[in-house]
């Protein structure tokens, strides 16, 4: 006579159709294990959920083993989490930038059989707004939607966010995630295949070649570009003119890149015309990049609007650059140093020469001092093309210096003279050695504008320079603990922000969140950071070239012989480093856009420091006396 069952059911069921209403039952009562992400982002792991034997002896005197779920998941920030009510330990997916990430459902029982406070339902779609609740998403789509180059998210606009893919957006969103993306690639090569400036000059022309129906400045170099852009692009809006703005990467929204007047390209016409150019992708050999149809959608966006002066930034180099295709009324190089080596060369020479590609025949070009090398391959290549060089610094007249005063706090003052212009001990609007060198090279800009005929007012352009204002850049997202976040990703910027900090932030100690891609100058960088950094705290950033935290305390350890932590996350970092400061101490968070991208959807309300608002002030007083 065979054994009874361990489990009887006093319907007298089956053990096979009670062992079925355990394991249907069992997620109710089981304790849910966090998710933990192993390998790099979209790699797929397994939540546990374990049963409690000695709850399931109790209520059905059996033994459950272990119920088992997978969900992709993606290290990453954590947005918020939707969930199912009606099922409560049914796992729900989190939207993150680089996939979904199974998470236990928020209205179980936590460890302690305390029902936790239902957090606010609330979707951020790729532009960092709110909407409200859609359905969600099913589960078996999430392995099926891969992540967009973009660095967005496909499944969360899949999944229901603020922008459907079945909206014009949303749709314009998964056209670019089709496109060759330079910026979220391992290794990119610097060949006319990849950086083809006829085939961007074949896209523009079946546009209808919109770059010549706006006058243009052009700007590249290694940093400082978006900062110089931004001050002359303030300038010339405050005279008066209708002023495009491109830059590049964004931070947050991809629309960040296309402006005019400060304000960004609206959705639907985004959409609009990533339709109009939508059909040509696939009839041009090699096909276009996701920048080239980028800064091609910019320049359509600047024609229609009627855009008299718009100021570009380069993207990566100068002569290859798709932006490349202007004719432009001046050309400016910023500051060069080492970055983007395996594409520009690995000397200062061959950076700078690529860099000056963006000169042309008989057209004003102006930078600032910069070494002797770097300056001499400038030098050389607008002998060559024909156009007429100034040097800020050298055959302009500028020289700054650093002071401070009870209502205006540290900052830098600078005294420029040009053929046309004079500022005596003109307060720098942002903060840092670094941005009285990109103002000067803004003010020169402006000379050479009005050398070609466009009319400015040395009185208008100090009240644009005093409202000038470019996020990311030493902006201060909180104040409980105080956290600064900047863009800085090469050896010089690094050392520029550990300046600039020292300077004007009074601070006992400060951390240091730092993470970067792997094909930059991390050794230099590091150099940098153990100089200022009082405790440091590697972390990943949200890109496939990232290098691992692991990698850069190991560096670290061995160059300086200095303890150092290491954070998956950026969230995990942070918790790290609020327990670790006081009141009077910093946190900063460097290395990468990406990773200031991630703090600003963190931290969504930012602004300059106080000094810099101060500075400001003293600029808009000159400005009203005419100075």
């Amino acid at each position: 006579m065979p054994a009874k069952s361990k489990v009887v059911s006093s319907s007298k069921k089956s053990p096979e159709a009670t062992d079925k209403r355990l394991l249907k039952s069992a997620p109710k009562i089981a304790k849910t294990a966090p998710v933990s992400a192993a390998g790099k982002s979209g790699a797929a792991t397994k939540l546990k959920v374990s049963v409690s034997r000695a709850v399931l002896e109790k209520s059905a005197k059996s033994k459950v083993g272990q119920i088992v779920q997978s969900a992709p998941i993606a290290t990453s920030l954590k947005p918020t989490i939707t969930s199912d009510k009606s099922s409560p330990a049914k796992t729900a997916l989190k939207s993150v930038p680089g996939g979904l990430r199974a998470v236990p459902n928020p209205h179980s029982k936590n460890h302690a059989g305390r029902r936790p406070e239902r957090p606010p339902a609330r979707f951020v779609a790729p532009d960092g707004t709110s909407a409200a609740k859609p359905a969600p998403l099913p589960p078996p789509m999430a392995a099926a939607i891969p992540p967009t180059p973009s660095g967005y998210n496909t499944l969360a606009t899949l999944g229901g966010g603020e922008v459907p893919v079945s909206s014009s957006y949303g749709k314009a969103l998964k056209v670019l995630s089709t496109l060759a993306d330079y910026e979220h690639r391992r290794i990119v090569r610097y060949n006319p295949e990849n950086f083809n400036l006829d085939r961007m000059r074949l896209l523009l022309k079946r546009l209808g070649d919109p770059q010549n129906k706006f006058r243009s400045v052009h700007v590249a170099g290694t940093k400082g570009k978006g900062s110089t852009c931004t001050m002359i692009a303030a300038m010339l809006q405050a005279n008066g003119y209708k002023t495009g703005l491109y830059t590049s990467p964004h931070l947050v929204d991809i629309r960040e890149r296309m402006q005019i007047n400060g304000e960004m390209i609206p959705r639907d016409d985004f959409a609009r015309l990533i339709r109009v150019v939508e059909p040509h992708l696939a009839r041009i050999k090699p096909q276009p990049t996701y920048f080239d149809v980028l800064t091609a959608i910019s320049f359509m966006y600047f024609a229609e609007q009627k855009v008299e002066l718009a100021v570009i930034e380069t993207g990566l180099g100068g002569r290859l650059d798709s932006t490349n295709v202007l004719n432009p009324e001046v050309t400016c190089i910023t500051a060069i140093s080492y970055d983007h080596m395996a594409q520009l060369g690995n000397t200062l020479e061959k950076i700078a020469t690529e860099k000056a590609g963006i000169f042309k025949p008989g057209i004003p070009a102006v930078t600032c001092i910069q070494d002797p090398a770097a300056e001499k391959a400038i030098m050389e290549i607008a002998a060559k093309v024909g156009s007429p060089l100034d040097i800020c610094g050298k055959n302009i007249e500028f020289s700054y210096r650093f002071e401070s005063s009870r209502l205006a706090g540290p900052h830098f003052r600078l005294c420029l003279t040009t053929p046309t212009s004079r500022f005596e001990h003109l307060a720098v609007p942002m903060v840092g050695e670094h941005q009285a060198i990109n103002c000067g090279l803004a003010l020169t800009v402006m000379d050479k504008l009005k050398g070609r005929g466009i009319a400015l007012s040395d009185s208008r352009c100090l009240e644009g320079l005093a409202r000038a204002y470019i996020p990311g850049r030493m902006e201060l997202v909180s104040t409980t603990p105080r956290i600064i976040v900047d863009g800085a990703h090469n050896a010089a910027s690094i050392d520029s922000l550990m300046k600039s900090i020292g300077q004007h932030i009074p601070y006992d100690s400060m951390v240091l969140i730092f993470g970067c891609c792997a094909d930059k100058d991390v050794k230099g960088m590091l150099e940098k950071i153990a100089g200022g950094a009082d405790k440091v705290i590697f972390t990943r950033v949200n890109n496939i070239r990232t290098c691992e935290p692991e990698e850069l305390a190991v560096r670290y350890n061995e160059m300086f012989g200095k303890m150092c932590q290491v954070a998956p996350d950026l969230e995990t970092a942070l918790s790290i480093a609020r327990r670790a400061v006081t009141k009077e101490d910093i946190i900063s968070i460097t290395g990468s856009f990406y990773l200031v991208g991630e703090a600003k959807r963190l931290f969504p309300k930012a602004g300059p420091i106080p000094a810099v608002q101060a500075a400001t002030t003293i600029n808009l007083v000159a400005a009203g006396a005419g100075v």
